[in-house]
């Protein structure tokens, strides 16, 4: 895509530097990682080396403060490289982002320096393992006793969550208030009474940890709620409509790497006398392949300029909510079609079309299901008919 349009000099240049540590650093260990289902710490080094775990903090408080769209383009150069590790970098804004959205001084003083820096890691836990896609049904509760509340429940899905120096996490003072009760608090790891469980084996995204999180009795001083109590569901929410598009980016990434791959394959692979890209049948895939990336990472950036440019409310929402839906359905489409036209060497390990599939499913699921951003797209499109 042309990016003249979208991108400044300071937006290509972070793409590109992230580009540079995605193919150099990430990329070649990304298969290993995925085989043994190990963490990436020499990836996730080599983005605190880079300087990219800041760019989603002000500058006030040591970070670069580049934006949305900053945020995306380095979130699909890095999923072309490896979704696992994209998915560990995209916990950490997830997790940091309520705080300067939501944070006092004290707490912005506290973390982001240390978020920003990579000395610190960030992650998000909302759902729970009988509320999902229902996140006002979270059963977490958390008990004010004088200058602290006392936190009883288990969480579930939280990715890099065993990773994490400090966790958002999000439990309701009142179950029978549904999402008004909701609050949000900031976990320290080693805050007594937390303690992280079950380490989750899965299809895709294998380097990257997705853990239980589990709080018996544990106190967290008042000073730790981000916001006022109640506001923890609108805090989740907003972060969120930010987010998706990082997790649409992370989608595109991971399509346009299949669709490179595809397309190499079909220039070197010979049969019937002639490459397979000379046949028509093929020629159409990979163009239909082209067009459906191209046009999810459009809708991508525009919502990433959207987000630079302040829009917020029903009309951000929405958007959000079909760049997420059409990135990741577009993934899982490509990724597809990259193991077809492989055809049994994509179905192998020893090329990467196979993970790329794998990894591209979670992407239709996590950060919100896409049925849920259905339902989201259609809602606010009935409203705006009122």
């Amino acid at each position: 895509m042309n990016d003249v349009f979208y991108l400044t000099e300071e937006q290509r240049m972070i793409r590109d530097l992230a580009r540079k540590v995605a193919r150099d650093r990430i990329a070649p260990n990304a298969a290993q990682y995925d085989e043994e289902e190990s963490y990436p710490t020499e990836s996730m080094r080599a983005l605190v080396d880079a300087g990219l775990f800041g760019i989603w903090v002000p500058e006030e408080y040591g970070g670069t403060n580049m934006g949305c769209l900053a945020l995306a383009l380095v979130a699909e150069e890095l999923g072309w490289a490896c979704a696992g590790t994209t998915t560990n970098f995209g916990a950490h804004p997830l997790g940091g982002l309520p705080i300067v959205l939501a944070g006092s001084e004290e707490q912005k003083k506290k973390y982001l320096p240390r978020l920003a820096a990579g000395e610190f890691m960030a992650a998000y836990s909302l759902s729970e393992p009988g509320s999902g896609s229902d996140a006002a049904s979270l059963r977490t509760t958390a008990v004010r006793k004088g200058d602290h509340y006392i936190l009883n429940g288990s969480k579930q899905w939280c990715s890099h969550g065993d990773h994490a120096d400090v966790l958002t996490v999000f439990a309701t003072v009142d179950p029978g208030k549904r999402a008004k009760g909701i609050t949000a608090f900031l976990i320290d790891k080693a805050t007594p009474g937390f303690s992280v469980g079950k380490k989750e084996k899965k299809m895709g995204i294998r380097c990257s940890p997705t853990v239980a999180l589990h709080f018996t009795d544990c106190a967290v001083p008042v000073e730790q709620r981000l916001g006022e109590e109640g506001e923890g569901f609108k805090i989740a929410m907003r972060t969120l409509d930010i987010t998706r598009p990082m997790t649409g980016a992370t989608a595109v990434g991971v399509a346009q790497a299949a669709l490179d791959a595809a397309t190499g394959y079909a220039k070197e692979r010979q049969q019937f006398g002639q490459p397979i890209a000379a046949f028509q049948g093929i020629q159409f895939m990979l163009a239909d392949m082209a067009v459906k990336v191209e046009a999810s990472r459009g809708l991508l950036y525009d919502v990433g300029v959207m987000l630079d440019q302040g829009i917020d409310g029903p009309k951000l929402t929405r958007a959000a909510a079909m760049a997420k839906l059409m990135c990741s359905d577009t993934a899982m489409s490509v990724t597809t079609d990259a193991v077809q036209i492989l055809g049994g060497y994509g179905y192998i390990e020893e090329y990467p079309v196979e993970r790329m599939m794998r990894d591209a499913k979670i992407t239709q699921i996590y950060e919100g299901a896409n049925q849920i951003q259905r339902l989201v797209i259609a809602r606010e499109l009935l409203r705006d008919l009122r």
